[in-house]
């Protein structure tokens, strides 16, 4: 008989369940290339307590359309993937310096994420804050912030800072 732990599925006495074929997921980015991303870790304000509260930690990209060249801005939490930040990058948003700190930025937007609270994805209007891990990082991003509301995405360099690139850079500066 089928020992389920020992069995993987293999032999002819096997009664353990077939695992199904391999299903394409989209992710609704596929039409999209990234032309930043960065590791960031990211706050919402709440306006009923009047505090940040930590969104999550994982990367925030930049994302432009192949044929419109519109730009949006994506930032899904590191170990659910769930969408923390969903919303266009338009000239309006007005990028402040976080107070008391040179490695984060703030903006208010109107937002298509998931809410924490509910789990409903609707639209709902934020105070974003994205921390970084040095003043460096958080120029880049600012930089290529305004660069995407100028509309001059399509010359910029593609930057890309995964998490192992910001890890080696506190280990080299700490060294």
């Amino acid at each position: 008989t089928c020992k389920p732990l020992r069995c993987r599925g293999r032999g002819p006495e096997c009664v353990c369940p077939q695992l199904p074929d391999l299903i394409e997921t989209k992710t609704g980015e596929e039409d999209e290339d990234v032309i930043f991303k960065m590791r960031t870790k990211m706050f919402r304000f709440v306006e009923a307590s009047k505090e940040w509260k930590e969104r999550g930690t994982g990367d925030v990209r930049f994302l432009r359309h192949k044929e419109d060249k519109k730009v949006r801005v994506l930032m899904r939490a590191e170990r659910t993937l769930r969408v923390r930040a969903n919303h266009p990058l338009s000239e309006k948003l007005a990028l402040k310096p976080h107070a008391g700190s040179d490695r984060a930025f703030t903006y208010f937007t109107p937002d298509w994420s998931e809410d924490p609270e509910t789990g409903k994805v609707e639209q709902q209007n934020e105070l974003f804050a994205f921390r970084f891990a040095n003043p460096e990082n958080a120029n880049k991003f600012k930089d290529a912030f305004v660069k995407c509301q100028k509309g001059e995405s399509d010359d910029m360099p593609v930057i890309k800072q995964d998490a192992e690139d910001a890890e080696k850079a506190t280990t080299e500066k700490s060294a």
